[in-house]
């Protein structure tokens, strides 16, 4: 992302944007880089959740490609992996790290999140290179799209890290709207599908912008009379849907099955508001934050392109050529506007209209992700500004380069807030040991509000991926509510019913999970079932027992 003069050799600019962007990201997100194998955010269940979904997707693309939707979790149902974000593209690009380092999937994931970083960048830097022209404008704008607060707000949040897809993706709608072939149609339905399969808001965020633009440009510039280029955007949409549609089957088959959707009043919940605009986290802004009351999500764009894109917006069409400046800077602006509005949820309009017209939209949550259109279409303008501002100044490639540093002050956060793992406890490790079976941990967490916490028993699994009774996710099964609540006194009668029927083979008990009261109970309990529960590892505070016989039913 900084200049070099080396630069000038137009085959060597990508590779050391690339370089550039892996620098700049590796001192962002510090100390990410080196404790990459060993810590993460797992001090949130989400966190936790993450780094599982990542590894089970980048092992099972490669051990049982047939089997990637059957995830360990709530078993004995299939199709598991459809209950939230199959994080599809993120078990992809963790692939090869996953499988390198051994299965770590505190590796895997943390690869994979650095990664996101480092291409959506790249991306922003290739689009506002392509619009201005100019080095420096697209180094400016790679960095306030790529390290803006709301991304460093959900980095428990892998698929929302996923960003790199927009850039790209409006990067190759420009390309097809300059030049209509089969490459360029080609490039947009591969872009397209691999930001769907990133992360389902983004891949319909994207798939908004672009069919925008095409309609926008394919007007202004008097496309429209041509039936081939109308012709050429219909295949590139319809060969990216095509793409999609195998991973996104068990999603339909899900809804199919249980109704399952969102609804209007599960949005107005996930608004933004207009102090959203303004929470961040990055240090040179977040002195706000006790001024803000409530603020739900962190939208704020950062200083440098919330100034820059707006001088951008009122001064950026006279760059160039004036005609295609104001193309694109009034396209941009009306993407900054309309994604604002439809931020701000059912009760400002535009999103309920949405709701009702676009396809998807009933799978959504949270209106207040659409901030994020808002951050890459002010980097986008602010591209502008900068363009016009160096093309005024004697020593461009120097104001240049302070304007780039300025941006990555203005968003830095670092030191990143991060927990290291903890020794994986002995239990887990006999537990590889013993033939495959189904497992069971308590406490069984069985109000509404600690279900997220069996995402820590999910991360546990990593270590054997043995199918799991437990599970947390987006849509939680019917038949898992109504038996949490007895299946948590095990072991008892009715608990052993549950679990025979689920052919339950392991059981781990985490007593450090239990008020001391609990555990004394707990103790007896077991000591009471000795007959049907054999202990294969008892070492505090994880015990490991074998279910070898079944007490008779009264």
């Amino acid at each position: 992302m900084l200049p070099y003069r080396a630069m000038r050799i137009r085959g060597l600019e990508p590779l050391l944007v690339v370089a550039a962007a892996v620098v700049i990201t590796v001192v962002m997100t510090w100390p990410l880089a080196p404790k990459a194998a060993y810590a993460g955010r797992t001090d949130t269940n989400d966190g936790q959740f993450s780094i599982w979904n990542v590894s089970w997707v980048a092992r099972a693309l490669v051990n049982d490609p047939r089997g990637l939707y059957d995830a360990n979790i709530f078993y004995p149902h299939r199709g598991t992996l459809a209950y939230s974000e199959a994080n599809i593209g993120a078990g992809a690009l963790a692939v090869p790290f996953y499988w390198a380092s051994g299965g770590n999937p505190y590796l895997a994931h943390n690869a994979v999140l650095l990664l996101a970083f480092v291409l959506a960048a790249a991306g922003t830097y290739a689009l506002v290179r392509h619009l201005t022209g100019n080095r420096y404008a697209a180094a400016v704008s790679g960095v306030a799209f790529a390290f803006c607060p709301h991304v460093f707000s959900h980095i428990p949040h892998i698929q929302l890290m996923l960003t790199a897809g927009l850039p790209w993706s409006l990067l190759a709608m420009h390309r097809f709207v300059d030049r209509q072939s089969a490459a360029t149609g080609a490039a947009l339905a591969g872009v397209l599908a691999a930001q769907a399969l990133s992360c389902g808001y983004y891949g319909i965020f994207a798939g908004l912008v672009v069919s925008s633009g095409v309609i926008v440009y394919g007007l202004t510039r008097g496309l429209w009379r041509r039936w081939t280029y109308w012709a050429a955007a219909s295949a590139a949409a319809a060969a990216s849907m095509l793409i999609v549609l195998p991973f996104f089957q068990p999603y339909l088959a899900l809804q199919q099955d249980t109704g399952f959707a969102r609804t209007l009043q599960d949005a107005q919940r996930w608004s933004a508001q207009w102090r959203s605009y303004l929470a961040s986290a990055a240090w040179a802004h977040r002195w706000v934050l006790p001024h803000l009351d409530s603020w739900g999500e962190v939208l704020y764009p950062g200083t440098a392109a919330t100034v820059l894109g707006a001088v951008g917006l009122f001064t950026g069409s006279t760059i160039g050529d004036a005609r295609r400046s104001r193309g694109h800077v009034a396209f941009y602006g009306g993407m900054a506007v309309l994604a604002f509005w439809t931020s701000l949820g059912p009760a400002a309009g535009l999103y309920a209209v949405l709701f009702q017209v676009v396809p998807g939209f009933s799978w959504l949550r949270a209106p207040s992700r659409f901030g994020l259109l808002v951050a890459l279409a002010l980097a986008v303008l602010a591209g502008f500004a900068v363009t016009r501002l160096l093309g005024r100044v004697r020593r461009a490639p120097l104001v240049g380069s302070l304007l780039v540093l300025a941006a990555l002050c203005d968003l830095s956060v670092a030191p990143l807030f991060l927990v290291e793992a903890r020794p994986l406890a002995p239990a887990y490790q006999s537990l590889e040991k013993w033939p495959p079976g189904p497992v069971v941990e308590f406490p069984f967490f069985y109000l509404r509000t600690d279900f997220p916490r069996h995402a820590e028993y999910m991360l546990n699994s990593t270590a054997h991926w043995r199918p799991l009774i437990n599970g947390y996710s987006d849509y939680i099964p019917p038949d898992f509510r109504a038996m949490v609540i007895p299946v948590s006194s095990f072991p008892n009668p009715e608990s052993f019913a549950i679990l025979k029927s689920f052919r339950t083979r392991y059981v781990i008990f985490h007593l450090d999970l239990y008020d001391r009261r609990a555990v004394v109970d707990l103790k007896e309990r077991i000591d009471s079932y000795r007959d049907y529960l054999r202990p294969i590892r008892i070492e505090d505070p994880v015990w490991l027992f074998q279910i070898v016989a079944w007490p008779p039913q009264r």
